[in-house]
């Protein structure tokens, strides 16, 4: 089959990946793509490089025990070619870039110049070797020499591989602890938030197995993290007395009612003799109160007064006091609170100094929209602060997600926030201190912000607030470590149920009784210090949390008799549940486990698909994008205030396109392009995107012209390598060579000279000509010549990601030509470049990536047989994101030590 395919012409492989493609999710639109007479549409130029790809065609390699380099063909061949070909710049006269070409050892298997030779392979197959103007490079030499050195390469990582030169042992990363924990206390809490932050690998990852050893002061930080964990989700004696806030919007108003009635009182008085210009006063003044603002402001219904919220700290003058039983709800009510849209717009309910340390803040608002025929509903933020004085105070929020509110204004609904207090940092520190009406101020407050984008205003007639609220007591944090059992009032025997049941699904394996019995002769030790058995207890637990059984990932595999270390089921299920979930296995994957079940084909598969549909794999997609793309960049960039709801929105988007390829198994090429992005609406107005409303992400179709689609072109991931105030061609093609090609340049020289803008005439260029004469430099010339031609073809991008056609009252000029006179053409050029010259390298930098991070280890030469192998199978299968999840987690590479 794969014989007749190949024999195929161009027009056959477009129509048949025209019929394959056009049942892919993320390419449905691409029928509708219309392009300038002559250029090639995106899609067209995917089937290109499909056609083009040599991975599709690559055939496993089969070895034998007794395999030896071919150093005839070698001698023949390939030796001849590169001497003829490459001498002139590497040769005895000459070493450009430290390379000679006739001393390289062609053994590489044991020689010592394999990092050498995968370089050649690199600038071989992508045409950058050699230059233009230099020795030509045939076609059919350069395929031999490609397929020689592949196949060699091959055959040397597959003999290394089976030495076993690698490992992954490791410590959890600080955010797999955070998830491990509140997994095995189902606790949604930040339970690391004081861990420092990790170290970053070479290739950006930080579940590296090089980087995450411990100390014996995190090991004691590690356990006095646990056991604050173990001790917020376990309850000792009664239960928490409940207080309730109960506020409707008159009594919210009164201040500013009282203030406006006085400015009514005033009017008479000063009028008093001259009913006619009291009369007019009045008049004015009720004219003034009936007006719309542009701030949170209360208003009457029933007489349609309206009048501004105000709000400040001193002496707890706006603080509303609890009672300890539940408020009468109001079935209607005349008072009501408008919230304009804005994030400056902050309407207060201040709730005093006595909510608890620990327990959920519940929050409800009867609430409605302002305007009935919003196409889209606004949407309402839920902050938390406080302001002790002038110079101390916190505005924090506290909401996971602004809430649409969606309910008219005629029927009115209750909106919901769950908030753990225990979450909430930092607090009034003076709120048990400082009496109620004194300075400092201890009180407290919850905020309301219309974190709308376009639409209306949001209505508000009644408040409630209740802390601390459990749904059950004790809570089922607490059942699920002190179980109901027949044996609870007998301490010794309770004791081993409970740490039994905690070790295993906390180590994710069956515990031998002598573990068991050491940790029984701790509580033992314990108990007569404790108050009570759970208090005991809870500091036996934290000894397993702080147990390297629990912070380490071990894999003590059985060679076979390859030499190779298969992982047993346990360990599978460790790395398995790291890789999708970040995290410790659940019970049913232990279960699975258990009895060797895992380590079936058809049940990894599964569970494969089980874990991918899970909630918990957007941990993945969180993660490792973040690493991948080197998102902390973005993270530290400062923005203006104005700005940071357009940043976090930016953050997102990479994250949301990654995770909805996965839910459609898109292909991965959409990374380089695709008809479709995901956006919510304050990235769509900032992309020019229209009837994008509200504040969730959403796929945003897109029109064809290549201005935005994949990650190219992200307004975040243009931020975060541009220079603060303008674009930055070397940050952005040193990003795409690093994060997408895995073809990192080389560092700079020492002492490479600046761009002077002090110049005159070098202040006057455009960007693009200022690089090309800093380029002229012969220190700057080697490193620049791979790096510039990527980064300008970016130029229509400014700081912020957004188009331009102009800079400075001049046309932008983002046309490039690459090291081998390769021209591009803008954004355009450089997606169709990828998607027809660079799929396969795109391809396989993106499986060594997800495996690097997969396997929480750098991949070594011994591994590369493998990477090609998942790749080669990926490309024939359809190029699937969450197809290549599965191949990496069902492949030897991953299933072995």
């Amino acid at each position: 089959m794969t014989c007749i395919l190949l024999r195929l012409n161009s027009a056959a492989w477009l129509a048949i990946f025209v019929l394959a493609t056009l049942t892919r999710p993320s390419q449905a639109a691409d029928s509708v793509e219309s392009t300038p007479s002559g250029v090639r549409s995106f899609r067209q130029s995917r089937a290109i490089g499909l056609q083009r790809s040599k991975l599709r065609s690559q055939n496993p390699v089969r070895i034998a025990s007794d395999v030896k380099p071919n150093r005839d063909e070698f001698a023949q061949t390939i030796g001849p070619i590169l001497r003829e070909a490459c001498s002139d710049c590497h040769g005895a006269d000459t070493q450009e870039g430290n390379v000679r070409i006739d001393t390289l050892d062609p053994d590489l298997l044991h020689g010592k110049d394999r990092e050498w030779w995968l370089e050649v392979q690199a600038v071989v197959s992508n045409n950058e070797m050699p230059p233009p103007g230099e020795a030509e490079l045939s076609d059919a030499d350069r395929t031999k020499i490609v397929q020689w050195l592949s196949n060699e390469i091959q055959v040397a990582s597959i003999v290394r591989r089976a030495s076993g030169e690698h490992h992954s042992f490791r410590r959890m990363t600080r955010y797999e602890f955070n998830y491990a924990l509140q997994d095995l206390l189902g606790l949604p809490y930040d339970f690391a938030k004081d861990l420092p932050p990790e170290a970053h690998s070479e290739e950006g990852f930080q579940n590296s197995s090089d980087l995450l050893h411990m100390s014996v002061s995190q090991f004691e930080a590690y356990r006095r993290l646990a056991r604050r964990a173990l001790l917020r989700a376990t309850v000792r004696g009664e239960q928490p007395q409940v207080l309730h806030w109960g506020v409707t919007m008159k009594d919210a108003g009164r201040i500013d009612w009282a203030k406006q009635q006085k400015q009514i009182d005033q009017a008479k008085e000063e009028n008093a003799d001259d009913p006619e210009a009291q009369q007019q006063t009045l008049q004015k003044l009720e004219e003034s109160f009936r007006q719309r603002h542009n701030v949170p402001y209360f208003k009457d219904l029933s007489g349609g007064q309206t009048v501004r919220a105000s709000w400040q700290y001193r002496k707890a003058t706006y603080a509303h006091k609890p009672t300890t039983s539940p408020p009468q709800i109001p079935e209607s009510l005349d008072h009501v609170a408008i919230l304009p849209r804005g994030q400056n717009n902050r309407f207060r309910i201040e709730l005093g100094n006595r909510l608890p340390d620990e327990g959920t803040l519940r929050v409800r608002v009867r609430a409605a929209c302002e305007n009935a025929d919003e196409a889209s509903p606004p949407s309402l933020k839920l902050l938390f602060g406080w302001q002790a004085s002038n110079e101390g105070r916190a505005l924090l929020t506290v909401g996971r997600a602004d809430t649409p509110i969606t309910a008219p204004s005629d029927t009115p609904e209750f909106y919901q926030w769950d908030v753990p207090l225990g979450e909430i940092y930092p607090r009034n520190s003076v709120r048990k201190t400082s009496p109620l009406g004194a300075m400092p101020n201890p009180s407290e407050y919850i905020a309301f912000v219309n974190n709308s984008v376009s639409q209306g205003p949001i209505r508000i007639d009644y408040v409630e607030v209740t802390a601390p609220v459990y749904d059950q007591w004790p809570p089922e944090s607490h059942t699920r470590i002190f179980f109901d059992s027949t044996n609870r009032d007998h301490e010794p025997d309770y004791a081993r149920e409970v740490l039994t049941a905690f070790i295993e699904r906390a180590w994710g394996r069956a515990v031998a009784q002598t573990e068991i019995d050491r940790k029984l002769e701790l509580f033992a030790t314990m108990r007569p210090q404790c108050d009570s058995f759970e208090e005991a207890m809870v500091e036996v637990l934290a000894t397993v949390l702080a147990s390297p059984r629990f912070l380490y990932i071990v894999e003590d595999g059985n060679a076979d008799t390859d030499g190779r270390v298969p992982l047993t089921g346990t360990e599978l299920a460790t790395r398995l549940s790291m890789f999708l979930w970040c995290s410790i296995p659940d019970d049913r994957l232990r279960r699975l486990a258990a009895d060797d079940a895992l380590l079936q084909p058809e049940v990894l598969q599964r569970e494969i698909t089980r874990m991918l549909a899970d909630d918990r794999a957007k941990r993945l997609s969180e993660h490792f994008v973040h690493q991948w793309l080197d998102l902390q960049l973005l993270d530290f960039l400062n923005v203006p205030r104005s700005l940071e709801p357009l940043k976090e929105s930016m953050q997102r988007e990479p994250i949301e396109l990654f995770h909805e390829m996965v839910r459609n198994d898109a292909s991965v090429l959409d990374f380089l392009h695709a008809d479709y992005t995901m956006a919510d609406e304050r990235l769509a107005v900032h992309y020019g995107l229209s009837s994008v409303k509200g504040n969730h992400f959403r796929r945003v179709p897109l029109d064809p012209t290549g201005r935005r689609g994949g990650l190219l072109t992200q307004a975040g991931l243009l931020a975060m390598n541009s220079a603060g105030d303008d674009s930055h061609p070397l940050k952005r093609g040193v990003w795409l060579l690093e994060c997408l090609l895995n073809d990192p340049p080389p560092p700079p020289p020492p002492a490479v000279p600046e761009i002077d803008l002090a110049d005159p005439e070098i202040a006057k260029m455009t960007l693009k000509e200022q690089i090309e004469d800093h380029r002229n430099h012969a220190a700057c010339m080697s490193c620049h010549a791979k790096i510039d031609p990527w980064g300008i073809a970016f130029e229509n991008y400014d700081a912020l990601g957004r188009w331009r056609d102009q800079v400075g009252g001049k046309p932008v000029d983002a046309t490039s030509k690459l090291f081998n006179a390769q021209p591009l053409d803008g954004m355009q050029g450089l997606k169709r470049f990828l998607l027809e010259q660079r799929q396969d390298q795109f391809v396989r930098s993106l499986v060594h990536k997800l495996t690097t991070y997969g396997l929480g280890r750098s991949l070594t030469f011994a591994d590369r047989s493998d990477v090609d192998e998942i790749a080669a199978d990926l490309r024939r299968q359809g190029d699937g994101l969450a197809t290549m999840i599965r191949m990496i987690a069902t492949s030897e590479l991953f299933r072995t030590k």
